[in-house]
């Protein structure tokens, strides 16, 4: 089965991935099945642990490589690694300030985006699908960069960091559905409306991958762009929504090491 992974078109791969993590947050949305609420200091650790994952993969995945592949294609390195990077917060920026969404555990007022009328369930999704859309594109930038032949890319590495995307996933489905559920609405519509919010990532993992491969000369700044992306998402709102309880915070900030270490083994062990 992995033999025949390994022989697909990265398109493929990078959907097969981005599928997968879609998977994960849908086990995570289904922890509704099981009960209505979730210790929030568990859930706050789960969020610090989905933090440290995703600092570990913009650095070891997306930021290191897309620097070593500048300089192999006679680039600038750090120009490179400043524009995508730079670029791609930046473009996470607009987006948060146009679309519409609610943080779990704020109230209506203090939505973000454009101001609609949508119901909260309708928020809350889209607040987690916001930061899922650059974790999409990192997979299928990842997957795409290794169809370029450089030494910087390998199969490895866009694995470690499909799995790595996929276990902080399990937390950000809870983050949703839970809520939804302590309010009162069904189980089954709490666990849709929190697996709703992965379903972004197959869209923007075949759009990564077919971007960098149709505009390889740009694949350093793909790279660092994810990077920047997940950076801006992080600081925005993970590390604020998980550290929202003052007694939590060391169990928090040693929960994030704790996801840092595990992704920076993997892409190590795996790229």
């Amino acid at each position: 089965m992995f033999d025949y992974f390994l022989e697909l078109n990265p398109v493929m791969q990078a959907f097969l991935a981005t599928l997968f993590t879609w998977g994960v947050t849908a086990a995570g949305a289904a922890l509704v099945f099981l009960k209505k609420t979730i210790n929030q200091k568990l859930l706050d650790a789960m969020l610090g642990f989905a933090a440290g994952v995703m600092i570990a993969a913009s650095f070891w995945s997306l930021l290191n490589p897309g620097i070593d592949m500048a300089e192999q294609m006679g680039q600038t390195p750090w120009l490179t690694a400043v524009i995508g990077f730079m670029g791609g917060g930046i473009f996470m920026r607009l987006t948060d300030r146009v679309l519409p969404h609610l943080h779990p555990g704020l109230r209506m007022d203090q939505s973000e985006g454009i101001k609609t009328s949508w119901q909260r369930s309708t928020l809350l999704v889209l607040a987690i699908t916001l930061h899922n859309i650059p974790e999409g594109l990192a997979i299928g930038v990842a997957f795409g960069a290794v169809a370029a032949d450089l030494p910087s890319a390998t199969i490895g590495g866009a694995i470690a960091l499909a799995i790595g995307i996929g276990i902080q996933n399990f937390p950000e489905g809870t983050a949703v559905s839970m809520p939804l559920r302590r309010e009162g609405m069904s189980q089954k519509k709490s666990f849709m409306m929190g697996q709703a919010s992965g379903m972004v990532e197959p869209v923007a993992g075949v759009i990564g991958a077919l971007f960098v491969l149709l505009m390889q000369p740009i694949l350093p700044y793909a790279l660092c762009f994810a990077a920047g992306a997940m950076i801006f998402v992080v600081v925005e709102e993970l590390i604020p929504e998980s550290q929202r309880i003052q007694e939590n915070i060391d169990l928090v900030t040693m929960a994030t090491m704790g996801g840092f270490s595990v992704m920076m083994l993997l892409d190590v062990a795996l790229g």
